[in-house]
């Protein structure tokens, strides 16, 4: 069984005492490093940083309702050049955390001496909505853990209100704060032998009560109350994507700036297609084809781009919709990737971010799958 540990904090404060127990890691020498965010000089927004230094921990704000960037991108570029020789924890949400596990399989990260600390997510907010709520209060984790708890889910993104992993899979230590009481104290829980090994060399063994069957519950009451969202928001946009001029019409303000692509954790081409010199034409070319129809919408190619993307990284999408976040123009691309996704995932049975030993389904050949399409 998982060692779990349920350690109190003082005052109230939730963040310093995750902060403490992320500190004491270091100071310990448990691990060599820690990337994790930090607080930016200018206050309140955060930067994923590689820490090594203990007293540098003092910033750092894990519980922070923002994502900027996926840190499973971030431990890609740590690793996938060579694995690392010293030891680094990684701080990660668990749509992060099952992003990472993806580009592992993908040969994009290594696993090698990497030790993920998954961390209970409510949601994040936007980066607009989560500036205003710094301006409104010095505690803006603490003060949207509050609000959500209550029932109000209006800062949070649509992703994560219709995320239905709260809770992070495949974490060597996991950080609950879902099912605790949270201005008391947050539970640390070993899921691995590597996980077991750092608990034992901080010195924390299961004393106090541990609320896991509290946990559990309210875990997948959550996830349920996130289903039920999903499937609200599902319904909203499958009429207006059903069909190549509904998709042409719910894409018309995409200026193929490619920033969804950017953003999106899971797409890691050198060299995406869309930037290569297969797209340039002569101008005669462009002539040529407005002549034909009458008039002809540039950028082109953008609803081509969406769909060649989408089917690049269909399989593995978290969910995170850090590619909506990244449109200048809000077109709604996550709940468009996210339905299609989430199909195919079905039709494979196959969840991404699961297990490092899922294979992924566009990687292997069964010959029992899709039995139903063509010939028997």
């Amino acid at each position: 069984m998982p060692t779990s540990v349920l350690i109190e904090v003082g005052e109230g404060n939730l963040r310093e005492g995750v902060n403490s127990f992320l500190r004491s890691i270091l100071e310990k020498k448990m691990l060599d490093a820690l990337l994790v965010p930090l607080e930016l000089p200018s206050g309140g927004m955060t930067a994923p940083a590689l820490v090594s230094d203990p007293a540098m921990l003092g910033n750092a704000n894990p519980l922070a309702p923002i994502m900027t960037v996926s840190t499973a991108r971030l431990a890609s570029s740590l690793t996938k050049v060579a694995a690392s020789q010293r030891k680094v924890g990684v701080v990660l949400r668990p749509c992060e955390l099952r992003a990472l596990i993806e580009l592992i399989k993908l040969k994009q990260a290594s696993r090698e001496n990497l030790v993920f600390i998954g961390v209970d997510c409510y949601g994040t907010c936007s980066v607009k909505d989560y500036n205003r709520l710094c301006q409104e209060t010095p505690a803006p984790a603490e003060e949207l853990l509050k609000r959500v708890k209550s029932g109000d889910e209006s800062l949070l993104r649509d992703a994560c209100r219709v995320c239905e992993y709260p809770a992070p899979i495949n974490a060597d230590i996991a950080i609950g704060l879902i099912g605790t009481d949270t201005g008391k104290g947050f539970l640390v829980r070993a899921d691995s032998a590597e996980g077991e090994s750092v608990l034992e060399g901080l010195g924390l063994k299961p004393g106090v009560a541990v609320p896991e069957k509290e946990r559990e519950k309210a875990v997948a009451e959550l996830a349920a109350s996130r289903t039920k969202n999903k499937n609200e928001l599902y319904s909203r946009f499958e009429v207006e994507t059903t069909g190549v001029d509904n998709l042409l019409s719910v894409f018309s303000a995409c200026v193929n700036c490619h920033n969804c692509r950017v953003a999106c954790p899971l797409c890691y081409c050198r060299e995406c297609f869309f930037d290569s010199a297969t797209f340039d034409w002569e101008a005669e070319k462009y002539l040529g084809w407005a002549e034909k129809r009458g008039a002809v919408r540039l950028p082109a190619d953008s609803l081509l781009f969406h769909l060649t993307r989408l089917n690049h990284m269909a399989t593995s999408c978290v969910g995170c919709g850090l590619c909506q976040e990244a449109c200048p123009n809000d077109v709604p691309v996550f709940p468009i990737f996210r339905k299609v996704g989430e199909e195919l995932q079905k039709m494979f049975g196959y969840v991404p971010g699961r297990s490092l030993e899922d294979e992924l389904p566009l990687s292997v050949f069964r010959e029992e799958e899709l039995g139903e399409v063509g010939e028997s």
